[in-house]
């Protein structure tokens, strides 16, 4: 497996993957899916806006995307930002997403991110707890906040304290 920056030739499976999520888990809380062309331009203004979008690669397949963007619009939060990890379903736990947000920690320090933001909703114990092992730290929870599939959703707000600008 090799991770690097994402490319236009991998919207697809970016897209496959954001489609997973949307249809069959609630870490998306979106109803519609997206086709490849709108993941291509989704990474193009990714990446046009200085933000990475990593891809985890097996062979020709991407298997995982991470990628972190604004946290909130305004100048006051300009060093703080929130991220999203996904991993293919046939591969959820198998350490991809772990090395994507290592990499992608990687990429906040060496652009001078201060906080990284995590909003995870409260039954993906998965994704809580790789957050945990990572050092992020549960800062609020938020009930009822989100619906998707008939049912309320609580949001699990955690984050990472980095080493940006003080």
């Amino acid at each position: 497996m090799q991770i690097r920056q994402a490319q236009a030739s991998d919207a697809a499976g970016i897209a496959e993957i954001y489609n997973d999520a949307v249809l069959n888990t609630t870490a998306i809380w979106n109803d519609a899916t997206v086709d490849e062309a709108d993941r291509a331009a989704w990474i193009a203004g990714r990446q046009g806006s200085g933000f990475p979008v990593l891809v985890a690669v097996d062979g020709d397949e991407v298997v995982g995307y991470a990628t972190y963007g604004d946290f909130r619009p305004h100048d006051g939060f300009r060093h703080t930002v929130e991220h999203s990890v996904y991993v293919r379903g046939d591969q959820r736990g198998s350490g991809i997403g772990r090395q994507l947000m290592m990499h992608l920690v990687n990429a906040a320090r060496e652009n001078g991110v201060h906080v990284m933001v995590a909003a995870i909703e409260s039954g993906n114990t998965g994704s809580l707890r790789l957050h945990e092992k990572l050092g992020f730290v549960e800062t609020g929870r938020m009930p009822e906040v989100g619906t998707k599939f008939g049912r309320w959703l609580d949001l699990v707000l955690l984050q990472l304290m980095l080493d940006g600008p003080r």
